[in-house]
């Protein structure tokens, strides 16, 4: 009967449902696109009157203000017991003990490997009788450890919230809605940001790996963030296509007027995210040493940090292009902002790119981007430049072709606008209610 009383009221505002979202990272803590993600989809849905309560990590204050609530992990009291009550579920995982490091995910460029608990410990006394669990909220070396703790932590909230849906985003969390929906036998959405196919190749790391193929199983709707993703899902997990759906990700509109760059005869090629194999940064290096020879006065800019970027450095070096390279690391979103500014064009050569949101940012302050065939964005941006991301001299000659002909840009900025009109976090939003109806609707 709650079920039919919530999903008659969808049908009018929304205003009754009731979501706990899952998710590792949120404004201003940002390592990639899904803050940016989580942020656009938890605006849209207040948007539209639904309830969200955002569960992260670490919750530091400087959270930017909305109709929703956000929580830390590192806020739940846990009553004290002598032994852990573990689910079913969980041992369909193998715990290693001592686990190499997650290449992917690193925000410096060396780490040691470290030991972890499988089993959550207690951190620090909350009350008598209650302890809270410590979490940094950062990619380091003991990550799992920390996706463990958060399971267990969030696992509590089903004695302490009323919620309609869990919402877990990407595998960092899968553990923590199945435990959830094992609780409170709510429905599951797991949201597919990105799969360890994406961030690893042909080489997944095999823990990971077993937390995706059993979130995506447990899972009653996956929500993909593209049909290239959707197809991945269904192909490497093995996951009835019925069962996914496909709504793409959005971008939120810009804040600011652009700042005016200086004249100058320079040209900036633009790439930025994480100096991984997913986001093929070495494709950009050699199409950058194509390009050298004819365009003496462009200059190459690699904003990001990841495991690859001391040998992408060392390249760079090789190739005696390091007065024409500059290396960034890490940029924070208005310094992004900045960067597109003075940027020429943009270029995203990534390996396997389920979305791309940074391709609509780029976009969205009139820059014209070069995609990657394989991603998701480009589904969605029929007027973008396109290239298989192996295509090293194709991808030269359309920067080449962007750099000299005076009317790409033009052509871009206008249809641009046409494009990321249709692409608003309010329509995202909407699409998602729709999957959440379809689990409510008796």
């Amino acid at each position: 009967m709650e079920c039919r009383r919530v999903a008659a009221h969808i049908c009018s505002n929304g205003a009754l449902m009731k979501v706990l979202m899952l998710g590792w990272e949120f404004p201003p803590r940002i390592a990639g696109g899904l803050a940016v993600a989580c942020y656009g989809l938890v605006k849209g849905l207040s948007y539209h009157g639904v309830q969200v309560t955002f569960v992260m990590p670490l919750r530091t204050g400087e959270e930017p203000p909305n109709r929703y609530r956000l929580l830390g992990a590192n806020e739940i009291p846990i009553p004290y017991k002598h032994s852990v009550e573990l689910p079913p579920f969980w041992h369909q995982i193998t715990f290693y003990g001592v686990h190499t490091v997650l290449g992917p995910y690193l925000e410096q460029l060396e780490m040691p490997i470290v030991e972890f608990a499988s089993v959550p410990e207690p951190i620090y006394a909350f009350e008598e009788g209650k302890f809270r669990l410590e979490f940094s909220g950062k990619y380091g070396p003991d990550l799992l450890a920390e996706v463990y703790r958060y399971a267990y932590a969030v696992s509590h909230l089903a004695e302490q919230e009323e919620f309609d849906i869990i919402h877990a985003h990407d595998w960092l969390t899968y553990l923590a809605g199945v435990w959830l929906k094992h609780k409170t036998h709510k429905p599951l959405v797991v949201h597919v940001h990105a799969t360890e196919y994406d961030r690893s190749g042909e080489n997944p790391n095999p823990e990971v790996r077993a937390i995706e193929q059993m979130g995506l199983k447990e899972a009653d709707l996956i929500i993909a963030v593209s049909f290239y993703t959707r197809s991945v899902v269904i192909e490497r997990y093995d996951i009835p296509p019925e069962k996914i759906w496909a709504i793409h990700n959005a971008v939120l509109p810009k804040d600011r007027q652009p700042i005016q760059p200086s004249p100058s005869k320079r040209k900036v090629v633009t790439f930025l995210g994480r100096v991984t194999y997913q986001k093929g940064p070495e494709y950009f290096v050699e199409a950058a040493a194509r390009l050298a020879p004819y365009l003496p006065d462009v200059h190459f800019v690699m904003a990001g940090t990841g495991d690859l970027l001391r040998g992408i450095i060392h390249r760079v070096a090789q190739l005696r292009l390091g007065v024409r390279f500059s290396f960034t690391g890490f940029l924070p979103p208005a310094e992004v902002e900045r960067l597109f500014d003075l940027s020429d064009v943009y270029v995203m050569p990534s390996v396997s790119e389920p979305f791309g949101i940074s391709a609509l940012e780029a976009l969205r302050a009139g820059v014209p981007v070069i995609i990657s065939k394989q991603s998701g964005v480009a589904e969605v941006l029929p007027h973008a430049l396109k290239v298989d991301f192996w295509d090293v001299d194709g991808l030269a000659d359309l920067i080449y072709g962007v750099l000299q002909y005076k009317g790409i840009r033009p052509f871009f900025i206008r249809y641009a606008q046409a494009e990321l009109s249709q692409l608003q976090w309010e329509r995202a939003s909407a699409k998602v209610i729709e999957a959440y109806k379809s689990l409510l609707t008796p």
